[in-house]
């Protein structure tokens, strides 16, 4: 049997509920129906938020703390296929919850693994996020990320930026994270218009430039130790390594 469902949280407890409680025993679950004919049984899984409190709660009142969490931050790993493993752990949590912290298990020993590489990924960006002052005062920085790490970073920031505002800009998942006087957190980008940058960062965008390319040594240049110190995929805004 596959199951579809919408790729929300909610409707991923939903599905947990219905796999549960009504004992289905699926072999893949999908975000969408498959293209191609399958002579597998499908069923789509229709988001109730009444049945993903429930899942929920008793995930909260029964599971460790850490294993809870692991659970939310798996969840963030949207380029993953982590739906199986995840329902899986869900259900062995509920029959032993001692057996949540076995890596001997084969999806206690992925998820552990995948919830690393989400964090390694957030630490990465911590450093490699690069702001851009606004003519309104604010910062700005784009990101594009393998996994979707934007709560975490808004997290980071917020700390350290004291009373700035700022906003993270998810460019392909069409989210930000904004922070201002009156709002703290997450929302939806449905359009965007691209904001103009003050003068002072133009000047200074140029000189971060100039120093970057100033302090290089030709004759010590090595792209692979570079790209692996600082990905292409971290590269995208980040103004150093525009020409």
């Amino acid at each position: 049997m596959i199951l579809i469902y919408d790729k929300t949280f909610e409707g991923f407890l939903s599905l947990v509920y219905k796999v549960y409680y009504k004992k289905l025993i699926p072999s893949k679950i999908e975000t969408k129906y498959p293209n191609t004919l399958l002579l597998e049984e499908i069923e789509e899984i229709i988001t109730q938020e009444s049945n993903a409190i429930k899942v929920f709660d008793a995930i909260k009142k029964s599971f460790p703390k850490k294993c809870f969490e692991m659970i939310l931050n798996i969840f963030m790993c949207d380029s993953k296929n982590f739906e199986m493993p995840l329902l899986k752990y869900i259900i062995l949590g509920f029959k032993n919850k001692n057996e949540l912290f076995n890596i001997n298990n084969e999806e206690v020993f992925f998820l552990q693994n995948l919830e690393k590489e989400l964090f390694r990924q957030v630490h990465k960006m911590c450093g490699f996020t690069r702001f851009k002052e606004l003519e309104d005062g604010s910062l700005y920085a784009k990101i594009e990320t393998k996994f979707n790490v934007l709560y975490f970073l808004g997290k980071y920031f917020f700390k350290r930026l004291n009373n700035q505002k700022y906003i993270i800009h998810d460019i392909n998942r069409k989210i930000a994270f904004i922070k201002n006087d009156t709002y703290v957190g997450i929302q939806n980008i449905a359009s965007f218009e691209e904001p103009k940058l003050s003068t002072s960062e133009k000047k200074f965008d140029k000189l971060w430039q100039t120093f970057f390319d100033s302090t290089a040594i030709e004759s010590r240049e090595n792209k692979r130790c570079q790209q692996n110190l600082v990905p292409l995929l971290y590269r995208t805004y980040m103004n150093e390594f525009k020409k």
